[in-house]
């Protein structure tokens, strides 16, 4: 739906983008995860035409974004950082103010107002000032003014990142649901837990380059080392000395009744370990293989160290 190759943006001599390529298939929600600085907000602004680039290309549908930009931009939804507002509006009239400024026909606005602030769950609140929402209400609303041409991708930036946990939780909900009527979402944070709740594909931006781009769920198995969380009912200090000989073993670290085993070779610990341990003769409390952590992930590639 959406692909971008070898995008470079430069402001004087300061090059903000260094050649990043990723695709966006439809119906997805793909996530651009980096810290702040990196490149996310620029690579946003240059998605929905408001800045140019130096050099790529962007293609949407296959069309080529600079030679059909009119056209194309009718199908981008966009929501900023910081969406700003007419406070003495209501959140109807806002929606229609936005609908005449496109040229939309007064039917066409009525209606569609009805629905986008039925989908944003702002139904009870659309004749109330806009100025008395709470944080997250106006995130919705934002949410809502984005989608008002019924755009066939949204582009979020930082939806969630000054909210409270429950706007938090509201805005995500609402971009799941989005997913679930064939919305494509591209959404831009540096929330960890945000992308792993609602994200099927991450890229990972750092200083203008682009580290990965893979399936969330591949990236876990790719990257994250596989650990064995494991409690005995005696301590087992002397585990270590039966398991760090062995190749699919990179390290054991107990703690009194407790021991951390991280291995290389995930088959070979499922199939092995387990009759291992059984064989100590000090019974096994609980043993569990810890759940693969998008933040593990981000911190091991954004250190310039490289290893991964």
């Amino acid at each position: 739906m959406l692909k971008v190759e070898n995008l470079t943006k430069k402001y004087g001599s300061l090059e903000v983008l260094k050649g990043i390529s990723f695709e966006i298939n439809k119906g997805m929600i793909y996530g651009f995860l980096g810290q702040n600085g990196a490149g996310k907000t620029t690579t946003m602004n240059i998605l929905t035409g408001l800045i140019n680039y130096n050099d790529g290309d962007i293609y949407l549908h296959g069309k080529l974004l600079k030679d059909n930009k009119r056209d194309l931009l009718q199908k981008v939804g966009y929501l900023p950082q910081s969406p700003v507002f007419y406070n003495y509006m209501s959140a109807t009239e806002y929606l229609g103010f936005i609908g005449e400024v496109n040229n939309m026909d007064k039917k066409l606005i009525d209606s569609r107002t009805k629905e986008v602030l039925n989908i944003v769950n702002l139904t009870d609140a659309a004749k109330r000032r806009i100025g008395g929402y709470s944080g997250g209400m106006k995130q919705r609303l934002g949410i809502a003014v984005s989608m008002f041409n019924s755009p066939e991708i949204l582009i979020l930036d930082e939806p969630t990142s000054a909210l409270d946990p429950e706007g938090r939780l509201e805005i995500l909900e609402l971009i799941e649901a989005l997913k679930a009527k064939g919305t494509t979402v591209f959404l831009s944070t540096h929330i960890l837990s945000d992308i792993e709740r609602v994200c099927d594909e991450v890229s990972i931006l750092h200083e203008g380059k682009l580290l990965v781009s893979e399936n969330l769920e591949d990236l876990k198995n790719k990257y994250i080392q596989p650990i064995y969380d494991v409690e005995f009912e005696n301590h087992c200090e002397e585990i270590k000395k039966s398991l760090i000989p062995l190749p699919w073993i990179q390290n054991v670290v107990t703690n009194k009744n407790s021991c951390s085993i991280y291995v290389s070779d995930i088959n070979k610990a499922n199939n092995e370990l387990l009759k291992l341990l059984a064989n100590e003769k000090n019974i096994i409390k609980s043993f569990n293989l810890r759940k693969s952590n998008l933040e593990d992930i981000f911190l091991r590639m954004v250190n310039k160290d490289g290893h991964l």
